[in-house]
């Protein structure tokens, strides 16, 4: 299946959604205040968010309050407005910027899918020809260590491990002197993601941080979040809390299929003009690919 053709099928639910909900509030050609706010709650729960829902049915309303309008119509004028919104996102992740390696920061939640999504970009990475390195630094769970490994060993990728409970900021130190020993292009650090105590969490990032500097003053190159998108407005509340902590630089949306949801990526540009990275509709490496913002509004309103 097409990358395409994946982003269609997955925002199926979302699609669905919206679309039969524009259907069953345009039961009559001239719009009115009633459809207007109508609207607005379907977007709301859409889970595009507050803030874009309110701009959209604003701009609909200036254009078209009080005359007649097609179920069509609608869905064009919402397609083109979520479009825009999405553009701000579309910063392709830039791995060729001269540093050798690159080290790339995951961070996100327990359970956003970070250790899985740092396996795939190794692995089409690799696929790429780069020579990748994986770290894992969530010594706070010995599972997530695992899943790591077993990753690793899957798309034969070397990843730098410590027991559990070890410093996480010693096991990313390690990590660079190695990949720099084995001539790395690009160092990928999977770390923690104890919300529930963010003032270790960001004390813990932070830490990484200074002692990957040490080695090189302009790493990491990239802080990457990575966010679930079955969780809805939660994983935009999670972004603005990890953004208080560190300083993001991309996002990943991950678990975009099987979910009604989807939405979620419109309101996560709009709030925090963060380039998207990746979009995640699968479990397989493959099922990993770029953030196509025309490509994805469409598929919303398919």
């Amino acid at each position: 299946m097409s990358w395409l053709n994946k982003i269609t099928a997955g925002l199926r639910k979302t699609s669905t959604s919206i679309t039969s909900g524009v259907h069953k509030i345009l039961t009559h050609r001239q719009l009115d205040q009633e459809m207007l706010d109508d609207l607005e709650e379907l977007l709301i729960t859409s889970d595009i968010g507050p803030h874009v829902a309110n701009g959209f049915i604003k701009q609909l309303a200036k254009d078209k309050f009080a005359k007649d309008v097609t179920e069509q119509e609608v869905k064009d004028l919402l397609l083109s407005y979520i479009d825009t919104k999405l553009q701000v996102a579309a910063v392709p992740l830039d791995l060729n910027r001269g540093h050798q390696p690159q080290v790339m920061l995951l961070c996100g939640t327990n359970g956003s899918g970070k250790t899985t999504t740092a396996a795939k970009i190794a692995a089409q990475q690799q696929q790429a020809g780069k020579k990748v390195m994986l770290a894992a630094c969530d010594t706070f769970r010995a599972a997530a260590t695992q899943q790591l490994v077993t990753w690793a060993e899957r798309i034969d990728c070397p990843v730098i491990t410590d027991e559990e409970g070890a410093d996480a900021a010693s096991v990313a130190y390690r990590a660079l002197v190695e990949a720099r020993a084995q001539k790395s292009d690009l160092l990928i650090i999977d770390t923690a993601g104890r919300l529930h105590n963010k003032a270790n969490l960001m004390e813990e990032l932070a830490k990484i941080s200074r002692t990957l500097k040490k080695l090189d003053e302009t790493a990491p190159h990239e802080v990457v979040l990575v966010l679930d998108a079955a969780i809805g407005q939660n994983a935009l509340i999670q972004a603005i809390n990890f953004q208080e902590m560190i300083k993001v630089t991309g996002l990943i949306i991950t678990k975009l299929d099987g979910t009604a949801k989807g939405g979620i990526a419109v309101a996560i540009a709009d709030r925090l003009k963060l380039p998207i990275y990746y979009t995640g509709f699968g479990e397989g490496v493959e099922d990993l690919g770029p953030f196509l913002p025309h490509e994805f509004a469409r598929a919303i309103l398919s």
